[in-house]
């Protein structure tokens, strides 16, 4: 059974799953996927195009799936896909995607806290932590289990490893390589996550393999290239989740920060 507030505006062709309740002078449009008990506050937003995982919670005022704010946008139809168990909170706004992908996703366990804005196709991983006015332009990633500080703010096209965290109030315009702590002004890379990655149960040897490989490859004053050539040749096995970072290093496209700039 759907609850909903007799002042909401719903309409019949949504596709809404039981136990879901709307509150009052809430909107939801007409090509709109709402899963299972999921809770919808008051004056929400759904706009066309949005697909909502089970258990969600969106509060106050959130507006998901309006039209992105990109001049190239003639009217598409895309997508806005949140995962399940997310929880998104008051003023929030999740523009879709534009036809470059189609898309923006939100993954599952996501917590996006009040005012933050994620621009169109933008793909955030699960588990991660967007705290209050963090702001993503577009085409932005997110990798699984990062937190962004408070009024963090992402130039579009970077890329933001997973559990990496960024302190608040950076302005990001490069890529923050995985298990990275990252902050100051201008930002850069302090460390590995320690503290993360022990909250998340990785073993003391992964982490002593990433401390090792961070020290090497962003403390030891070569550039990431050499560096990344001096750690392969010291460590003739690696683990996956080095493998991952020389991956990340390799592919980045904005330039990827390091502790100090050249």
């Amino acid at each position: 059974m759907v609850r909903c507030h007799p002042t909401a505006v719903v309409s019949p062709r949504a596709r809404i799953g039981d136990g879901v309740s709307i509150g009052p002078y809430s909107v939801i449009e007409d090509d709109v996927e709402i899963g299972e008990d999921c809770e919808i506050g008051a004056h929400v937003v759904i706009a066309n195009g949005s697909r909502i995982g089970r258990e969600c919670r969106i509060f106050t005022g959130a507006a998901i799936g309006n039209p992105p704010q990109d001049l190239k946008y003639r009217g598409e139809p895309t997508l806005t896909i949140i995962g399940e168990r997310t929880t998104v909170r008051e003023f929030v706004t999740i523009n879709r995607g534009t036809q470059a992908t189609g898309k923006v996703v939100v993954g599952n366990d996501c917590l996006i806290m009040a005012y933050c804005h994620i621009a169109h196709d933008c793909v955030i991983g699960d588990h991660v932590i967007l705290s209050n006015v963090t702001q993503l332009a577009g085409h932005v990633h997110v990798g699984e289990w990062a937190v962004l500080g408070g009024v963090v703010k992402v130039h579009q096209f970077c890329a933001i490893g997973k559990h990496a965290m960024v302190g608040a109030d950076a302005k990001i315009v490069k890529d923050v390589p995985p298990y990275a702590l990252v902050g100051r002004e201008p930002p850069r890379v302090e460390g590995i996550n320690l503290v993360g990655l022990r909250r998340r149960g990785f073993p003391e040897e992964t982490i002593r393999a990433l401390e090792e490989f961070y020290r090497v490859v962003f403390f030891s004053g070569l550039n990431l290239r050499d560096g990344i050539a001096r750690y392969l040749a010291e460590h003739p096995v690696v683990v996956p989740e080095v493998q991952e970072c020389i991956d990340f290093i390799r592919r980045s496209q904005r330039g990827v920060y390091r502790y100090r700039e050249e």
